[in-house]
Formats: C-alpha cells, structure tokens, sequence
C-alpha cells in the first residue's frame, strides 16, 4: 500500500516574517526555489499515482521545482483563511488582544471578517484524504500545499480533532510522510529535506 507524501512549499516572504497568510498568492522567495529543488532528489524514487495542488502560485511552483507533475489541483488544499488576521503575525495579534493568541485555540478572526474554522478545514482535509486513501493501492499520492493546512490534514490522518495540527509544526520547503503500520493510520516520516 502506498503513503501519503505531504509536502509544504518553500520560503516565501511572509513565511519567512511568520506572517499569516492564506489567501494572498505570494511567490517563493529564491531560498524557497532552492528548498523545492532540494525535494526533488528526496522525492525521485517514489512512483506517484497522483500528485494534488493547491492553487496558489507557492505550491505549485514548489512542485514543479520538486521535479512532480500535478494530476490535480485541489481548491481543498488552501491554506486556512484566516480573516482580517491574513498577513499578521501571531505577536502582532497577541500584542493586539493583550494575551497570546493561537490560530489552534483561538480560530482565525472573529467578527465581520471572520476566516475559516479549524471545524471548517478538518472538512475539507477529510474530503482530501477519502479520495487519497482510494488511490494508495497504486502507489503513493503527494500533496503540495500549505503549513496549516497539512498539519490539520496530518491530525486527521491520525484520527486526531483537528486542533491537534498543532504538534506538528512542519518548516517551509519540508515534507511529511503518513503511512500504515498493521493497518493503522501512522506519521511514518516528518519535517524531511
């Protein structure tokens, strides 16, 4: 049976400051061209059934310098929309509300532009992964996506609520791999070069 390979895009300058960003199309920086570059030897033996993408410009350019060729892209692999907190960083927001803030605990905004639920992405990333787990017996399936939003998928994976992304902080321009052992749903690699 297959893996799921997760892979985060490279560098970009808001990943760089920690600004939140989802869905604000921002390119790779060179560091972040070099990071997927880097992937592509990492990824060269695996066969891929499918290779899915988020629509923004970071992920797929992440995974044509990572040497794979999408099959799809997946509007479900956005990253989180995080409301009027897009392009902020969490001391920012935590300096705004005068106590600290997590995206894990807290949600995106509240009020007029209030972004999207962690409730809201667990939907989505289950619909991902139903349609991966479908394809495994093939071979492996890769996903190029968005920090947030692999690490909710990767809590899904594991049967976690979705809040759990929260213990799997996975770098720009790094992947994950979620694999089986006797028939359960394990992270069999993470946070790989």
């Amino acid at each position: 049976m297959g893996e799921i390979v997760v892979v985060r895009h490279g560098q970009t300058e808001w990943s760089l400051s920690g600004q939140h960003t989802g869905v604000t199309d921002l390119p790779l920086l060179p560091e972040g061209e070099e990071q997927a570059r880097r992937l592509a030897d990492a990824l060269r033996d695996r066969t891929f059934t499918e290779v899915w993408v988020s629509p923004r410009q970071r992920a797929r350019r992440t995974a044509e310098l990572a040497g794979l060729t999408p099959t799809g892209t997946d509007e479900d692999l956005v990253e989180l929309d995080y409301g009027a907190y897009e392009g902020r960083t969490t001391a920012e927001i935590s300096e705004e509300l005068g106590r600290t803030w997590s995206v894990w605990v807290d949600g995106p905004t509240p009020g007029a532009t209030p972004g999207e639920t962690l409730a809201d992405v667990g939907v989505r990333v289950d619909r991902v992964l139903a349609r991966a787990r479908a394809r495994l017996d093939g071979g492996d399936v890769a996903l190029v996506a968005h920090g947030h939003v692999l690490r909710v998928l990767t809590a899904r994976w594991l049967g976690l609520e979705p809040a759990a992304g929260a213990l799997f902080a996975l770098p720009a321009g790094s992947y994950g791999i979620l694999g089986h052992e006797h028939r359960r749903s394990v992270l069999t690699g993470w946070g790989l070069h």
